[in-house]
């Protein structure tokens, strides 16, 4: 393997896909809907009514870009992060970093996703240690070597471990280089099980990517295909061959158009951003009957909220 093509992996492995920074409806809007909660359409392709705000700081975890007002999702996805906050807590880890769930009524962000857009997708910091200024997330990956950084010890291990054991994941996009070692690790089979749910994917050298399931509450909701059930080990070869690196540029820039696009949704999804209210940041709820679907008076997460959550306004 040339330096050239050691380098061009290592960039495409580890480097964030650029956003198209198109300008959504979705981001305008500062609240979520009143009624119940709704995950509808697709991961890349929906909306969700009835979103619940993540409160900004909690046992073992904090949100560390709210200004981005993306800390919103369905009620499962809260409360798997409150838990693994107080799982981190209670095991002495530090203290999880929560970067971005979905926008306050879901839909396509401007930047930095092609999914997140129906509350049931969290990205979750590797570094659990103290927070200097201005600093989110950290590189667990050394780009040129292809291999983990030191950082990358046993408590990331337990923390993918202990989200990819909740049942309600489905599964929790990883750097390939952390998931191949992952695959390197020894273990039982039995011990082996949570990591069938642990898939390489672009970027995600600093986060964990957690997947939900679609939950019984959403019949408008579109479950990704089944994982196959193994590690899928085998198939790291291709993040990594020479041989493949054209068939990786085809599918990294297939993957990279799609973030920040504003792709067509779900009819449900229409109720939820009226036309005459698009582009008003303070977009009032819309009518409480979104597309049929039953209401409820709107539902809140038990936590306060905190006083930071008022100045609140990344396949």
């Amino acid at each position: 393997m040339t330096f050239l093509h050691r380098t061009l992996l290592a960039l495409a492995l580890v480097s964030p896909h650029a956003a198209h920074a198109v300008d959504t409806p979705w981001a305008h809007v500062a609240r979520p809907s009143a009624g119940p909660t709704h995950a509808i359409g697709s991961y890349a392709k929906g909306c969700i009514a009835g979103a619940v705000a993540l409160p900004l700081a909690g046992t073992g975890y904090e949100v560390i870009r709210p200004e981005r007002n993306r800390f919103y999702g369905h009620p499962d996805l809260i409360d798997l992060i409150s838990k693994l906050g107080a799982a981190v807590d209670a095991a002495a880890m530090g203290k999880l970093r929560v970067g971005d769930l979905g926008q306050p009524r879901g839909g396509p962000a401007p930047s930095g996703h092609a999914s997140h857009q129906i509350g049931l997708d969290a990205d979750l910091g590797f570094a659990l240690g103290p927070r200097a200024a201005g600093v989110f997330q950290e590189t667990m990956v050394d780009g040129k070597a292809q291999k983990p950084l030191p950082a990358f010890g046993d408590a990331q291990v337990k923390l993918l471990r202990l989200a990819a054991e909740d049942p309600r994941v489905d599964r929790i996009f990883i750097n390939p280089v952390l998931k191949r070692a992952l695959c390197e690790l020894p273990g039982e089979p039995a011990d082996r099980a949570w990591r069938k749910k642990t898939r390489a994917w672009w970027g995600h050298d600093e986060h964990l990517h957690v997947r939900l399931h679609c939950p019984s509450d959403s019949p408008h909701c579109q479950n990704q295909a089944p994982l196959d059930d193994d590690e899928a080990c085998k198939k790291l070869d291709w993040w990594f061959r020479k041989p493949a690196a054209a068939d990786r540029k085809v599918a990294s820039d297939a993957y990279g158009k799609k973030v920040g696009l504003a792709p067509k949704l779900p009819d449900e999804c229409a109720a939820l951003i009226p036309p005459e209210k698009a582009g008003d940041k303070a977009t009032a709820d819309p009518p409480r009957d979104v597309a049929g679907l039953a209401t409820e008076k709107p539902r809140r997460h038990p936590k306060k909220r905190h006083g930071a959550h008022a100045e609140a306004a990344r396949p």
